[in-house]
């Protein structure tokens, strides 16, 4: 493959994981995406679990044009998406998928979708995702702040990248390291550069989401940033079990309040449930990582999010509880800030402002937790995070609703 070439770094006494990789330029403003299909075999990698790139367009309906991108480690396959800024489509281990069962079928190409629609909601006519990346100007539900309408969530989820490259680690255990470059620009407004990393290893049951914003504009500027990550069935049912090192945790709104006593447990399907949401100001360890868990009720399978409060400092818990033809879904939320328009966040401290030049990093690491014992485990952490200090249940909501 003539495009391949083998990089060898200067800096040969740095980690070895960066020592010698190939490296592979797969989308560029000069390029448009190839087919492709790369190997383990191609490589001449001799590893226990083989792994492939494929990289793939989609043609029909809204999702003409769409890139995905395909990883198989040998163990786990994912499914990411250049188009959407980068967002991971789901993953999968075996018959258990990492993901959920949206309306929205096709892989939509933000190209139809008009964000100003539906009053701001414009937004959830592609949304079905494992990972949907919002921000990084704002996140939040629509609505007006300083005479401007904020659409839900933000635009990161709906900015092509400019640039997507393809880096695997010649030295084990050959980590695979998908790059990709999104601008988040509009003059006199923002000038925003977010250099996102997908990185997995081959047989790994996890996978690690390394996210640097960058402030390229000349002032000091707002900015937030959430996660949403999406889970349906199998580990979703009627019984499933939220876990977490939780501070202080509080109703959204009035109809999340309603049912507060029972927030860590899920419902099964249930028709004209619609939504509730919980916002929870985790608890840390002395170098400020924390876990979120997600089980069935059985607690034989589950998925961990491993997170630092310096960087996401709260968590929204999204429980959308509906029928399955509706999105019967939750969403495990780490951010800078919770899903309040921008204009309510400020009184709570929770839209941080970046200056010139200056970066943020955002890291999260999803494993999935194949039996019992990693369920297990992982509830070990949790409860040795928490370390037996006291949850405060706020019976209302941070901010009054009723007012807006």
């Amino acid at each position: 493959m003539t495009s391949l070439k083998l990089l060898v770094t200067l800096g040969a006494l740095s980690a070895a994981s960066h020592a010698v990789a190939w490296d592979y330029v797969l989308l560029d403003t000069d390029k448009a995406p190839d087919n492709l299909h790369l190997s383990s075999e191609q490589l001449g990698l001799k590893t226990k679990q083989p792994f492939s790139v494929t990289v793939r367009t989609l043609h029909g309906g809204r999702q003409e044009g769409v890139s995905i991108i395909e990883i198989d480690n040998g163990l786990m396959k994912l499914s990411v998406v250049p188009t959407r800024g980068m967002n991971v489509l789901q993953a999968s281990v075996g018959n258990v998928r990492l993901g959920w069962d949206s309306p929205v079928k096709e892989v939509v190409n933000p190209a139809f979708i008009e964000l100003n629609g539906r009053g701001g909601l414009g937004w959830l006519e592609g949304f079905n995702e494992l990972v949907t990346r919002c921000g990084y100007e704002w996140v939040g539900h629509p609505g007006m702040d300083n005479g401007e309408l904020l659409t839900l969530h933000g635009r990161a989820a709906n900015i092509p990248a400019s640039k997507v490259t393809l880096h695997i680690d010649e030295a084990p255990p050959h980590a695979i390291r998908l790059r990709g470059e999104l601008k988040e620009q509009a003059f006199k407004k923002v000038d925003f550069g977010i250099a996102t990393e997908l990185v997995t290893e081959p047989g790994s049951s996890s996978f690690t989401l390394n996210d640097r914003l960058t402030n390229n504009g000349d002032y000091p500027k707002e900015y937030q940033a959430l996660y949403h990550s999406n889970f349906g069935p199998p580990l979703l049912e009627q019984g499933a079990q939220f876990a977490a090192p939780v501070q202080q945790v509080s109703p959204f709104n009035d109809k999340a309040r309603a049912d507060l006593a029972d927030w860590r447990t899920y419902r099964g399907p249930t028709r004209d449930y619609d939504e509730t949401v919980y916002n929870v100001v985790p608890y840390a360890d002395a170098q400020g990582e924390t876990l979120a868990v997600l089980h069935n009720k059985a607690g034989s399978r589950g998925v961990s999010l491993g997170f630092n409060t310096r960087q996401l400092p709260v968590f929204s818990l999204w429980k959308n509880t509906d029928t399955q033809g509706q999105g019967y879904v939750t969403g495990l939320e780490p951010g800078t800030s919770f899903s309040y328009n921008r204009r309510y966040q400020r009184p709570l401290s929770l839209v941080p402002t970046i200056d010139a030049k200056e970066q943020r990093q955002f890291q999260i690491r999803y494993s999935l937790l194949a039996d019992k014992a990693a369920v297990d485990k992982a509830l070990e952490r949790v409860g040795q995070i928490q370390a037996g200090r006291p949850t405060e249940v706020r019976s209302t909501p941070l901010v009054d609703l009723s007012q807006q």
